[in-house]
């Protein structure tokens, strides 16, 4: 008899432990800076998605807060939330680069580093109806007249912005010459490329292959070393251009949370990472996995900062 209650004693206990490591936050409040539409929208849906479904969160919200490459946000994020272990915000690429340009008063190092999730590379896109019909096109008319193009895409510091100043870089052009309009997120990119208020537009492959794949765009190129899998759109180097970047992005948790916070979002976020709705939608948007977490993805971030800094240096951005 003792023998049983131990054995069902030790059963709810196990059941208990695997109900709490599964659950290991309630209710996520994702902060995105960034307008409804665009990448880090996309990414913290679907991640927050792929938690419910991995039991590890309960519930979840969203709040967008465009403008600045995301630090807007990030300010308003860093502030409301110290100590809060269900808030996250997404952050990447675009949101260093605009930190390193603008200088900020807020910081990732205010925040609390928690995972990398992936890459992603981005795309090159004329309206259907533009004259231009391949990157060395957009280039010849570049090295004519650097005003005359009109570049469309992410914020000032961006991911986006740095490819057309290494572009200009590597045409012979004075990056500080390119006549580039930022936007606070993919959709109004979007309507600026399809509007033909710009001359050509970029960001990310998954933000625009919709309006490639019903006609509305043409591909130019893409910024990636070797063509996306399953596209036919070449690259900025198989047409003389000797670029290529890549995008990542990851979440960060807020300011002054506990170690124990902390490695409950760790867990719930790769729990997420392993569902069928985040791989489906890695696979759907050509983003390649790269999960980092912790004490790691803050050394990566460190070692992002020098890179984007120095690239934006190479380019005349910062001084």
């Amino acid at each position: 008899m003792k023998l049983m209650l131990r054995q069902a004693l030790l059963a709810v206990a196990t059941t208990l432990a695997l109900s709490s490591a599964a659950l290991a936050v309630e209710n996520v409040k994702f902060m995105i800076g960034a307008n409804p539409g665009g990448g880090f929208d996309q990414t913290g849906r679907g991640l927050g998605k792929a938690m419910i479904e991995a039991g590890a969160a309960k519930s979840v919200q969203f709040e967008n807060k465009g403008g600045a490459g995301g630090t807007i946000g990030l300010a308003q994020f860093a502030n409301a939330t110290k100590g809060d272990g269900n808030a996250m915000i997404v952050t990447g690429a675009v949101m260093v680069g605009a930190i390193v340009q603008n200088k900020p008063p807020v910081t990732l190092a205010q925040v609390t580093p928690i995972a990398r999730l992936f890459y992603e590379y981005n795309v090159f896109v004329v309206p259907a109806n533009s004259p231009l019909k391949t990157m060395k096109d957009v280039v010849d008319m570049l090295k004519k007249d650097p005003g005359s193009v009109k570049w469309g895409g992410g914020s000032r510091g961006s991911v986006d912005h740095i490819s057309v100043a290494q572009i200009a870089k590597d045409a012979g052009v004075d990056p500080t010459k390119i006549n580039y309009v930022p936007f606070q997120g993919g959709g109004e990119a979007s309507a600026a490329i399809l509007g033909g208020h710009v001359t050509v537009g970029t960001s990310g492959w998954n933000e625009m292959v919709q309006f490639v794949k019903s006609g509305k765009m043409r591909a130019l190129a893409v910024t990636s070393g070797t063509r996306l899998a399953g596209e036919t759109v070449p690259t900025l180097k198989e047409q003389g251009i000797n670029v290529e970047i890549g995008n990542w992005r990851g979440v960060y948790g807020a300011a002054g949370i506990t170690p124990a916070q902390r490695k409950a979002l760790i867990d719930a976020v790769v729990a997420g990472t392993k569902q069928k709705s985040w791989n489906d939608a890695l696979a759907a948007n050509d983003w390649s996995a790269a999960v980092l977490t912790g004490d790691e993805f803050s050394k990566f971030v460190d070692a992002e900062h020098k890179r984007i800094e120095e690239s934006m240096r190479v380019v005349g951005m910062v001084k």
